[in-house]
């Protein structure tokens, strides 16, 4: 009987969830864990930088197709969205790291992954806030809660440096800024996501304020029309390039009613590397530096 009870006292510690942590990801998923996953396919870029900066080298065992930083992921092997349920187990993760719409988009995958008892984690913040909330996430799926607030402190201590430079620049002389995302559709940027942050942390105003996001993303469909009804206002044209926004400062300058804009006349188009602007990495702190020498270049003399 003693060797029973002890035999069900073991089962109820290893198998009740009450002893394991919760998570319930940004897909809406509940899940519970009892150990740091060990084994990990990163199929996001940001999450790949911030593993790597959570020291998580060797538990990494895949990234996605266009990780290109730190340069270490040139030696991982490489993993994408379409290839088969088969490859993805022959690598034997514990843990998927992907992003909210590549979940909404491969549903069959995720599903036939979870039913061979691989954890499918979806994880993307849109807020600097929540960007230190999912850092403590990755922290927790991975061991590494001490890292992760290392992380947040380090950031937070390098805004501070980038405050004492806001303050000293005056409300009146702060430029006004259309930061443009996708140059096709004239789209920008919803207020409060991480590149507007960038933008005021590097003393400049979002001229673009009454944006709304689209499709719970950080993009917002604006248009050549509304975007030239202020175009007279606009001091700095920004527009992100990279994977998401494949753009030259001439098609800018080039475009319909360029010259309407106040900024093209100026000669104030910038391009922005995507990378130091749009994740939710440490280099968030670059992008405000770098977009603080475009937005004020006497001040950096």
């Amino acid at each position: 009987m003693k060797r029973f009870l002890l035999v069900y006292f073991l089962l109820f510690l290893f198998c009740n969830p009450a002893h394991a942590e919760k998570i319930t990801d940004d897909a809406g998923q509940s899940f519970f864990f009892k150990a740091p996953y060990t084994r990990i396919i990163s199929l996001y870029a940001a999450h790949t930088e911030n593993l790597y900066t959570l020291g998580l080298d060797d538990e990494i065992i895949g990234v996605g197709n266009n990780d290109n930083y730190p340069p270490q992921v040139g030696e991982k092997e490489r993993f994408n969205t379409r290839d088969g349920v088969e490859r993805f187990v022959a690598a034997d993760p514990d843990v998927i790291l992907i992003r909210p719409m590549q979940y909404r988009a491969y549903p069959a995958l995720w599903n036939a992954l979870s039913r061979r008892g691989i954890q499918v984690v979806a994880l993307q913040p849109n807020t600097v806030d929540e960007m230190y909330d999912y850092w403590r996430t990755l922290g927790r799926l991975t061991g590494k809660e001490l890292q992760a607030e290392r992380m947040i402190g380090d950031f937070k201590e390098g805004l501070e440096v980038a405050l004492i430079k806001l303050e000293q620049i005056p409300g009146t002389v702060r430029p006004k800024v259309f930061f443009e995302s996708i140059h096709r559709k004239y789209a920008t940027f919803s207020p409060g996501s991480m590149p507007i942050f960038v933008v005021e942390m590097a003393g400049g105003v979002n001229i673009a304020s009454d944006a709304k996001p689209r499709h719970g993303t950080n993009i917002a469909n604006y248009g050549l029309e509304r975007m030239l009804h202020k175009s007279a206002k606009i001091d700095i044209y920004l527009a992100q390039y990279g994977t998401m926004n494949r753009v030259e400062v001439k098609d800018i300058t080039n475009g319909p009613a360029a010259s309407r804009i106040k900024a093209v006349r100026d000669r104030n188009v910038f391009l922005v590397d995507e990378h130091l602007v749009s994740r939710p990495t440490m280099r968030l702190l670059t992008g405000i530096e770098t977009v603080h020498r475009l937005l004020h270049p006497v001040n950096n003399h």
